[in-house]
């Protein structure tokens, strides 16, 4: 059971009922994650909007699922995990492809080094080198896709950070974390 209130889009009002029926049409349903956040219209707003913003980047879906598995597995949240595995599925990621994510791994050569920056800014607290963006750029990423990079991982870390913090409970397929950290 979450720590706050499972707010619904009937339970809502004004642009907190807005953005619920947005997501709801989008998922078909309304998250758990979602109804959570519903508590606060500001962050809800805000992270719906990072959502959208995202989606319309340059960076592929896949991609940013990729980093949504791995960046779930160190936080370990299990929503998170559960969620992007499924979503990253849909945008056509195998089951192994999300499973070597998961760990930080792939064997394209751009995810895997997107990964590995990701990790990087996890693990380090954002203190990056200039050797991780010179990998980055070998394989082609150029400024626009480092920065959002760093948007999707910034916005993962919210959303891990809600959903452990918040307890909120799967609505997605249970994916086992890695060893605990």
């Amino acid at each position: 059971m979450s720590r706050v209130a499972s707010i619904t889009t009937q339970d809502a009002t004004g642009t907190t009922r807005e953005l619920l029926t947005d997501i709801t049409a989008a998922f078909g349903v309304t998250p758990a994650m979602f109804r959570a956040v519903a508590n606060s219209p500001a962050a809800l707003t805000m992270m719906w909007g990072a959502f959208g913003a995202l989606g319309a980047g340059r960076l592929p879906a896949k991609l940013g699922e990729q980093i949504a598995v791995m960046v779930a597995d160190r936080n370990s949240c299990e929503y998170c995990l559960a969620a992007h595995t499924a979503l990253g599925r849909k945008a056509g990621a195998t089951t192994a492809e999300m499973s070597q994510a998961q760990a930080g791994n792939s064997e394209d050569p751009r995810t895997a080094a997107a990964l590995g920056f990701a990790h990087a800014l996890v693990e380090q607290r954002a203190q990056v080198g200039d050797e991780d963006f010179t990998r980055l750029r070998a394989v082609g990423f150029d400024d626009e896709e480092i920065v959002e990079l760093i948007a999707h991982v910034a916005l993962n870390l919210f959303t891990n950070y809600v959903n452990v913090a918040l307890q909120v409970p799967l609505d997605f397929p249970k994916v086992r974390l890695l060893a605990a950290r």
